[in-house]
């Protein structure tokens, strides 16, 4: 069986426990406490980081190696388009939301000196997403795929983040719904993340 060890307020984390409940297969998540780590954690990642997936003699790390692994093992549904050239996009998509969105996830989540210019860039970076919306379900068309994981947490923490969004931002924030209103995604989160929307 695998075992996710999955922060329970981590984004990362959340985008696996999205994908592992969209298979619909059989898992552990251990929850981590991201302010007391255990002594386990350290002895299975080096980094000390979650998440970590464990299967067998297997360790990953890195939400998006972990994400891409469960899909090929389970591949119903798939969420990494099978077309080489889809697959290829959406591995840049995923690439550039670490960089343009996650990074200043990251800056925000550490209280950092550039806190308003953080919210700024995911706030600009959502609302040119947004465009994509006006004509397709999800972001790669009317599929559900990766690149909707892992957007899923960042837009389901906005509001904890200390990000308003404005008018031009309305299909961002109505595809948003949508995905909150998946079964997986709902199963996804932790108490302590469903406390950040009341």
């Amino acid at each position: 069986m695998m075992r996710l060890y999955s922060g329970t307020v981590c984004p990362y984390s959340h985008r696996c426990r999205i994908v592992l409940f969209e298979k619909g297969m059989d898992f552990e998540i251990i929850d981590v406490d991201l302010m007391d780590k255990s002594e386990d954690l350290a002895l299975i990642s080096p980094s000390n980081k979650v998440p970590v997936l464990v299967e067998r003699d297997l360790v990953l790390t890195e939400a998006n190696i972990i994400n891409e692994y469960i899909d090929e093992r389970f591949p119903h549904p798939q969420l990494m388009p099978a077309d080489p050239v889809m697959r290829g996009r959406a591995r840049l998509f995923l690439h550039r939301f670490e960089q343009e969105l996650y990074s200043n996830v990251n800056v925000i989540m550490q209280g950092g000196k550039s806190l308003d210019k953080a919210r700024a860039n995911i706030r600009d970076s959502l609302t040119q997403l947004a465009q994509i919306l006006t004509k397709q379900k999800f972001l790669l068309g009317n599929e559900f795929s990766m690149l909707d994981v892992a957007i899923a947490p960042l837009l389901w923490r906005l509001d904890h983040l200390g990000i308003q969004m404005g008018r031009d931002a309305v299909p961002m924030m109505k595809y948003a719904e949508r995905l909150f209103s998946r079964q997986g995604f709902i199963d996804s989160l932790t108490p302590a993340e469903r406390a950040m929307r009341k």
